[in-house]
């Protein structure tokens, strides 16, 4: 194949300008007007390479919506029948340390958001940064700084890494514009992070120059999550991501990112959930926790009932770390329990604290549809450098279905997953197709005694379609 040669270009020619394709036509419309160059990645074509980086990243990019699961399986796809190669071709470039796939990514995200920018509908939205963590759980205890994390979800430990990501929505389109991976330590220190020194030992282990894009995430690997979120926010603004307030969770709600978010010379604020806890805030009562100050405006009788709602609301001015706040309290049933959520914007009543709030939750769907989807976390890889190339991978893809379902109205992404899905089985039936063809053909010619080379190649030459699929297949011998 020649190396100028664009995969997507080639992938468009299959396909009809029709409705059965209308979603693939999507997909390969919007990966093309990503104007990706080779310089993007950073990395040298290998002389004995077949593909060039920047053809190898474009198919790696279509490989779910191809029903490709992973590099093993591709020479059995119909994908392998347009652009001849071996699995380790795209192993080899997913383990190379220098690629900067953090750039990649923000490049993709960030040309997606300026053109969902332009819509009117997305003028006049809240845009939001969501910061959430996920577990990207594993079976084998091989795989490079693999160890055991804390499921909050299954209230127990497992083996695996802790997924952080930065995700921007405006309410109704999520971009993911950043993740980082890190493990946990654990409270036994004869057993870090939860394994035994044999087990360690075990793991996967690679020297690598100082200064390559891998070592920084390996950095990261073990760093604060706080920390590291504030740093993703940091450079979200450094690359010119502009929002109206940050939601987090109540693991993230902390006077560092507080005081982060406030410093800014952007008009941004932060709301995020707090917890029921020991932490105090300075409020008309005194130096008080959460439950105290929900125990006071009982008795103040300031607790009010929402039927829109079906909750039992309050909110009180405070201060904490030196920074004015709002906190708004909520509960649903009379046995209900209390929750707490703070905002740095203290003009918002309840209801507009709670409706910005709940499109936090935006970013769990990221999670879910990712990981059914797309399998997010689910590289079997060894090399520390796969599965950031994976999970960056798996991100991009996510961001164009994002993107198409906005612009095309469809109802959800797995609607238009499985949508794409349909379309592209036309290469996966193709050597089916021909087989078909070539038992028709004979037929006809034995019934009139007619030359079956002959009669393909009329059919190929007035079919555009059947001349592709000729091309694609096998040729076979008629006997």
């Amino acid at each position: 194949m020649n190396k100028n040669t664009h995969i997507i270009s080639e992938l468009n020619t299959f396909f009809h300008k029709n409705d059965c394709n209308k979603a693939i036509n999507c997909i390969m419309t919007t990966i093309r007007h990503f104007n990706l160059r080779s310089s993007c990645i950073g990395v040298e074509k290998r002389h004995n390479c077949k593909l060039s980086c920047l053809q190898v990243l474009e198919l790696l990019l279509v490989f779910p919506f191809f029903m490709v699961k992973n590099s093993f399986q591709y020479h059995h796809s119909g994908l392998s029948k347009f652009f001849s190669c071996q699995k380790d071709m795209f192993y080899r470039f997913m383990e190379q340390d220098n690629i900067d796939w953090r750039k990649l990514v923000y490049l993709v995200s960030i040309r997606l958001l300026n053109r969902i920018s332009s819509r009117k509908d997305s003028k006049e939205s809240l845009q939001c940064l969501i910061i959430d963590d996920t577990d990207l759980p594993k079976t084998g205890f091989k795989t490079e700084m693999i160890g055991r994390i804390y499921s909050h979800v299954l209230h127990k430990s497992v083996l695996g890494f802790k997924g952080l990501f930065l995700c921007h929505t405006d309410g109704k389109t999520q971009t993911l514009l950043d993740f980082s991976l890190h493990g946990e330590e654990g409270k036994n220190p004869e057993k870090k992070q939860g394994l035994t020194d044999k087990q360690r030992k075990a793991r996967f282990s690679k020297k690598r120059d100082g200064d390559s894009a891998v070592n920084t995430r390996i950095k990261e690997y073990r760093q604060n999550k706080i920390d590291r979120s504030i740093e993703m926010v940091r450079e979200s603004i450094r690359r010119g991501i502009r929002f109206d307030y940050l939601l987090v969770d109540s693991w993230f709600t902390c006077a560092d990112l507080l005081n982060f978010i406030c410093s800014r010379h952007l008009k941004c604020h932060l709301i995020g959930m707090i917890k029921m806890g020991k932490t105090r805030y300075k409020t008309r009562f005194g130096n008080l926790n959460a439950s105290a100050i929900i125990d006071r405006l009982k008795k103040e009788k300031s607790v009010r009932y929402s039927r829109k709602l079906n909750c039992h609301y309050a909110y009180i001015d405070a201060e904490y770390a030196n920074r004015k706040i709002r906190i708004f309290f909520c509960k649903r049933g009379r046995k209900g329990t209390w929750n707490a959520f703070l905002s740095t914007n203290t003009g918002l009543n309840f209801f507009e604290a709670y409706r910005i709030y709940s499109m936090r939750w935006a970013i769990e769907v990221c999670f879910s549809e990712m990981k059914g989807l797309l399998k997010l976390g689910k590289c079997q890889c060894l090399n520390f450098s796969s599965q950031i190339a994976s999970i960056s991978l798996t991100v991009m893809q996510y961001n164009i279905l994002s993107f198409i379902k906005r612009f095309e109205a469809y109802e959800t992404i797995g609607g238009l997953f499985n949508q794409t899905i349909n379309g592209t089985m036309e290469l996966s039936v193709t050597e089916r197709i021909w087989d078909l063809i070539l038992q028709i053909v004979s037929a006809i010619a034995d019934l009139f005694s007619a030359d079956e080379e002959e009669i393909i190649r009329m059919i190929a030459n007035d079919n555009q379609k059947i001349a592709i699929i000729k091309k694609l297949c096998p040729e076979k011998k008629t006997e």
